[in-house]
């Protein structure tokens, strides 16, 4: 946490230089060791703006109306907290307001996709070089976003736009499980090829042939969950793909 925290008496040059190395855009100040409030790069900005200079001490625009945790916070505190679009981070103290740990809203939506035990002493930084993988990526056929990226499990959202089809492909080590949200299409099981609508569910075990094609002028969603050993991008095997990816490592 050290890039994370700066002494109350230092300058807005001083803090400039920290919010620089750290790139998270904000810090903690610490006067006696104790918690006295945050620093952001938009305080500091409204310092300046208010006629301040880099040499003004940071006493002047640090927040000390700032939120935070206590070691005793629920999962439902620190939920409510991250719902205030203004909170990005939240310290994490003690009774006697020293900092114990520090944890962002990015680093609390990726415990959660991960399945971390929720642990508020947790060494959140280890997130930091992780992507958030529940952000929405692009594909030829649509987009998906998971929704969960466990050891033993993963689970996404997943939508086709009209004419679209994912690749005829297969799994070695994993199994999976559709159910149609909204629109209607075709799946090929096997050698099968069913009719899908809302509330449809289908069972792909290991080994199968499978494939979804949007035949609709709308959107299809479906979401998928996948139960098994390895999610890996070389356990897909595709036999056939409309975008041209046989020999391309991407996903569906």
């Amino acid at each position: 946490m050290k890039k994370l925290i700066i002494e109350k008496n230092n300058t807005i040059k001083e803090a400039l230089k920290k919010l620089e190395e750290n790139k998270k855009r904000f810090l903690i100040v610490l006067e006696n060791e104790k918690v006295v409030g945050t620093l952001t790069d938009g305080d500091i900005r409204r310092g300046l703006l208010n006629n301040l200079d880099l040499n003004s001490k940071i006493e002047h625009v640090i927040n000390k109306q700032f939120k935070f945790l206590t070691i005793n916070s629920t999962f439902d505190e620190v939920c409510e907290a991250f719902r205030n679009s203004k909170i990005d981070f939240l310290p994490i103290l003690d009774e006697n307001g020293k900092l114990l740990n520090i944890i962002t809203k990015k680093q609390f939506h990726l415990l959660l996709l991960e399945d971390v035990k929720f642990d508020l002493l947790y060494d959140f930084s280890i997130f930091d070089s992780k992507t958030l993988e529940h952000e929405i990526y692009n594909r030829p056929w649509g987009f998906y976003k998971s929704t969960l990226l466990s050891p033993y499990a993963q689970a996404k959202i997943i939508t086709v736009f009209p004419d679209g089809e994912l690749s005829l492909q297969e799994h070695k080590k994993r199994e999976e499980h559709w159910v149609i949200i909204k629109g209607k299409g075709k799946v090929i099981l096997g050698e099968s090829e069913l009719e899908v609508y809302p509330g449809k569910y289908i069972y792909i075990p290991k080994g199968c042939k499978h494939q979804i094609i949007n035949t609709s002028d709308e959107n299809l969603i479906f979401a998928e969950v996948q139960l098994g050993e390895y999610f890996g991008e070389d356990d897909i095997i595709r036999y056939s793909d409309k975008y041209g990816r046989i020999n391309k490592k991407e996903k569906k």
